[in-house]
This record gives structure tokens, sequence and C-alpha cells, in this order.
């Protein structure tokens, strides 16, 4: 069958780009190796933070704006809960640059912040314990929690019911790529598309080798765990999301939602893996290194682990994403390394791939995204 655009990877980006296309009357097909959403790539864990003032780097800002309001656009659409308005705390010592780069991303975009010094924190946050004094916090008000099954859920059946199609359990076997189309193969089928988009997460890296991209692409596997808590501190009334840069390393979290417990990751953490070949169980291991950021920073958040997951990232050398074309097949569309921080903006990186791809132009400054920062000669 034909299509104009054909996209391998039905996940976050995949679903949230073949929603918008079709909204620009778009003929779509939708392959995936799983059936999304699902716990065997980046999405799973349930919840994902949404923050605007940008630690990691202002540039992100516009971008995470704009999935805001996409996000709150599909809340309304399908009526359903997708983001919970929690905000969320960022703490850290007082000179660190995470948190100066908060600052300034919510200054040059004049996003609400509150800071809170070191006693201000204890106050205002019963169930946050700082070891020292030099300590400080940026609470967005107008973060949140993003719920990522429901999202994904949603995208998937607004795109089917615009016209798109959708194939799950489909791994793609290879392509043949032509000079006005590509020829996709999925278990003895063929599909042929003007445009492609591979969004195949932590099975990017092997597509890189096969297009010749000689981009580095390191997937690591990553844990996070939900532990009991003290419900009259850290339930989602009372206690944000939060990301904390300590001495150990970066860690995020969620507060309790209806009871789940709290939720923690680190994610400076990991190791390489091959996707198709990893422990997947959570581990003594995994636990006493959530446990051990709980026990020194919110110790009534440190009870009884209620369940483990594992998932994957897929790290660029800089952490940044790649969003953009192919060197050399301009018909051919990569989105890749989202580096642990990706979901929250995948309504908005949909909807200007989906720009790109129909108008060649979008409304996002995505230069930062491009793929030739790692290409000598590029």
């Amino acid at each position: 069958m034909n299509y104009d655009v054909i996209i391998v990877g039905a996940g976050a980006m995949g679903l949230a780009t073949g929603y918008y296309l079709t909204q620009k009357g778009v003929q779509v097909l939708m392959l995936d190796a799983y059936d999304p959403p699902h716990e065997q790539g980046s999405h799973g864990g349930e919840t994902r933070l949404i923050r605007h003032a940008y630690g990691e780097g202002r540039g992100y800002t516009p971008l995470a704006i704009r999935s805001q309001g996409l996000w709150d656009e599909l809340q309304q659409l399908v009526r359903l809960p997708i983001l919970k308005k929690t905000g969320v705390l960022s703490f850290a010592q007082t000179e660190s640059s995470f948190i100066k780069e908060i600052q300034a991303s919510a200054h040059d975009h004049h996003l609400p912040l509150q800071l809170y010094n070191h006693e201000q924190l204890k106050q205002r946050f019963a169930g946050l314990r700082l070891p020292k004094a030099e300590h400080m916090g940026c609470f967005e008000p107008s973060s949140g929690v993003l719920y990522v099954d429901q999202a994904l859920r949603s995208y998937r059946a607004l795109a089917i019911e615009a016209g798109a199609h959708l194939k799950v359990n489909h791994p793609v076997d290879h392509l043949k790529i032509n000079k006005d189309d590509i020829i996709v193969y999925s278990r003895g089928k063929v599909f042929t598309g003007k445009q492609l988009l591979l969004a195949t997460g932590a099975w990017q890296p092997t597509w890189f080798k096969t297009l010749n991209l000689n981009v580095k692409l390191t997937v690591k596997r990553q844990m996070i765990g939900w532990f009991e808590a003290n419900e009259a501190l850290f339930d989602a009334s009372v206690f944000p999301g939060f990301t904390a840069e300590t001495e150990t390393g970066l860690f995020y979290g969620f507060p309790s939602i209806d009871g789940s417990g709290v939720k923690v990751g680190r994610h400076d953490y990991g190791t390489p893996v091959n996707p198709n070949h990893f422990d997947r169980d959570f581990s003594a291991a995994d636990e006493a290194e959530l446990r051990s950021f709980l026990t020194t920073w919110l110790p009534e958040a440190a009870g009884r682990l209620i369940k483990g997951k594992t998932c994957l990232y897929t790290m660029t050398e800089d952490e940044d994403f790649v969003i953009d074309c192919h060197p050399e097949h301009s018909h051919i569309w990569l989105a890749a390394g989202f580096s642990g921080h990706g979901f929250k903006f995948a309504s908005g990186i949909g909807e200007s791939l989906a720009d790109r791809m129909v108008n060649k132009t979008t409304i996002q400054d995505l230069a930062m995204f491009s793929i030739n920062r790692f290409i000598v000669n590029g």
C-alpha cells in the first residue's frame, strides 16, 4: 500500500506526529514492533514530569511551553486526565548551575517561579529534609505530571479516528530508499511512503548504522521505584513533582497520586545495554540506590517498596535530541536520542515534525537538535 508518510515506531513521538499529520490531511501508516503503550521501551513507568523553566538549558523552554498548551488541548479534546498540575520543585545547592539555569529560563520567558531558601523550603515542604544549609529550591506552580498511557492512547485513538493506519506487532525488517519514496518491509508485507519517520527509541542506533549515520547513541538501562510514604506529607495535593541535584546524583520523582506511593528515579544512572537482551528485573541494588536518596532527603517516603520497574534511555553525547531529516535523504526524518527527558515535549515535537514534513517549516526553532552537530563535514 502507498502512503504519504510511514512512521516506524509508534511510541510517544511517533503517535504524536501521526496524529498531527492526520490533522493536515496526510495519509499516514504507523508501524510498531509492539502494541503501544507498552513497557518495552522508553515510555514505560506511568508518569512523566513536565517542566518549563528548564535546568538543562533555556533553549528548551519555548518547546516546553508549546507542548504544555498542546497537552492541555489534548486533555480537553478527549476529556480524560492527561496532566495533573502538581507543580514541580527543583532543589540543589545554591550555586548549582542547574538551579541557576532554571532561574534564567524563568526570567527570560516570564514564567512564574517561586524561590525558597533553606529554611523556607523546610517550612513549605514538610516532607523534605535538607542535610546542609546551602540548599535552595525553585518551585514552578504551572508544571506537573503527565499520564503516559492516557496520553498515548489518546493520540493513538484520535489518529486512527482521523484516518491513520496502525499496524502493531509489526517490526520492520528492512528499508529500500529510492529517490522519491521509501519501501518498508515488515512481516512479509510491503509498504511504500513518500516520506519516512524513524522514531524507534532504543532501537534507533541500529537504524542509524543502516543509514550510514556516524552518530553515537548509547542505550542505558534505568530503574524507577514506588515507595510507601506518609500520605499527609506526600500526597499530590500537598507535595509536588521534584528534581534534586545532590552530591551523589541527579534524582527526580513524583508525589503519591491516589495512594500510589512516591515514585523516584535517578537520571544520571544506568549501564549501557542491548535493548533486545538486558536484565529487565528490578534488583535489590536498584532499590538500594533509590532508597538511599529517599532516606537522606525524603525520609517519610522511604517506606516499603511497592513496585520497581526498568526502562531504557537513549542518550546522545550532549544529551540533547536529534530531530532532523537525513543529511543525504531529505524524505527520511529522524526523531532520536531523547536522553531521558523527551516525553514532556512529545506533543510539541509531533506538531513540529508534522509541520516540517508538510510545510518544510515550523514556528518552533529546532536548530539545536540538528543532526549535523555530530557529523563532521555534515
